[in-house]
């Protein structure tokens, strides 16, 4: 008997010491007004997952009144080479990226660099003469792209792989997710037409990218080595960068896609091939960034303290409000969040997808903000709950409706 006691105290340890080594601590659920055997169901329905061969390897990590209530792993790192994942594994975060940079432009607009609703060929002349195309034709900018149309994705500006528009076609042919550099990718784009007239539309796009490269000319630095200083360092993300150093490359995994044959989970980049582990030039605001899930908390912390954490201020609370409430003209729609048919409850802020009223469809509140990255990760903020949840995987093209189970399990967790 002594034996299993023994046992299970070492165990007990060990994932405690886990926990401990990503930097994070957990707290009982209970002090928060969480259910712990609520919390305890989300390891086993991932684990589903892995075993069916749906996915690779899952964290998720749940945190109210900034503490840490659940924090698990499941499945494998590199399914190549069988190794485990683990709390501090390293994720292409992709358009969790987006938030990041937002922040870090914001952080210069608190310091008078420049006002929302200025021209961006104020500080980008690349774009002081872009068109915009309609019907096939070339015409002149209703108003000239703001910066807040930049972060609100309302700007005229497309991603070129997403869609299959002249202007998408034109963005494949320049390969503007492809440049050297931000400078020469912003060169290209400004003899490139928009898709729109600025402001009439929302269309995921590369304004972030742009906002990149505004935040290089504002603040004279590289957009990599402004985001270690002014965030990743004063946050302690120690494990938040655009190129992985080759001593943690072995935390760095493979990424993956079901083969549309076989149905069969598939390696698409390895650590070894990866461009993420070669020399990066090309800081991509708008998707390049890779991150752990604790890194992650801490910035998304940061928010729900109103711009504070780690005894360090990056924002004044009255600048998360700005850009945690929606910017979308009246009648103009992100398309994003509820089901045919039903009233969208959904807008975009600066930086961020935002309810604009409680989800008609789904757990949440109203005011809650988030975003994801393209291999299934997940991220989001509910100030009325004093929530934050984040999900990492690394699956293209997700089939499986992983972000919404995984909102299901958190929210029914909540009993106080």
């Amino acid at each position: 008997m002594l034996r299993h006691v023994l046992l299970f105290v070492c165990l007990a340890m060990a994932a405690t010491n886990d926990i401990f080594a990503a930097g994070q601590g957990l707290v009982r659920p209970s002090r928060v007004g969480m259910s712990a055997d609520r919390l305890a169901r989300i390891q086993p329905f991932m684990k589903q997952y892995i075993d069916n061969g749906d996915l690779a390897g899952i964290v998720t990590l749940v945190a109210r009144n900034g503490k840490i209530v659940h924090f698990e792993k499941t499945g494998k790192l590199n399914v190549e080479t069988g190794e485990e994942i683990e709390l501090d594994s390293l994720f292409r975060i992709y358009s969790m990226t987006k938030p990041i940079v937002s922040v870090a432009l914001m952080m210069l607009y608190e310091q008078g660099k420049f006002g929302l609703d200025e021209p961006v060929s104020k500080y980008l002349p690349a774009f002081s003469e872009t068109k915009v195309l309609v019907d096939g034709q070339e015409v002149e900018q209703e108003y000239e792209f703001t910066i807040r149309n930049l972060l609100s994705h309302t700007a005229g500006l497309t991603y070129g792989v997403l869609g299959d528009t002249d202007v998408d076609k034109m963005y494949r042919e320049a390969k503007i997710l492809s440049n050297k550099d931000l400078a020469e990718m912003v060169s290209l784009l400004g003899n490139i037409p928009l898709l729109y007239q600025p402001g009439t539309k929302w269309v995921y796009s590369v304004s972030v990218d742009v906002a990149g490269r505004l935040i290089e000319v504002l603040s004279g630095y590289p957009l990599d080595e402004y985001l270690d200083r002014q965030i990743f360092t004063p946050l302690d993300m120690e494990d938040t960068f655009f190129e992985v150093p080759s001593d943690k490359v072995s935390r760095f995994g493979t990424n993956h896609q079901r083969d549309r044959e076989t149905g069969k989970l598939t390696v698409i980049d390895r650590p070894a091939d990866s461009r993420y582990t070669k020399q990066v030039t090309f800081f991509s605001g708008g998707g390049g960034l890779v991150s752990t899930a604790g890194d992650y908390f801490k910035f998304s912390q940061m928010l729900l303290n109103g711009g504070e954490a780690n005894r360090v201020r990056l924002l004044s609370p009255k600048t998360i409000e700005l850009m945690t409430r929606n910017h979308l003209p009246t009648g103009v729609s992100s398309g994003f969040g509820e089901r045919p048919g039903v009233a969208g409850t959904f807008g975009f802020g600066l930086g961020f997808g935002v309810a604009t009223s409680a989800p008609l469809t789904t757990h949440g509140s109203a005011g809650t903000y988030t975003w994801g990255g393209a291999a299934g990760t997940i991220f989001w903020v509910d100030p009325k709950e004093n929530l934050t949840a984040i999900l990492m995987v690394q699956m293209m093209r997700n089939p499986v409706p992983l972000r919404s189970q995984f909102r299901t399990l958190v929210y029914s967790a909540i009993v106080d």
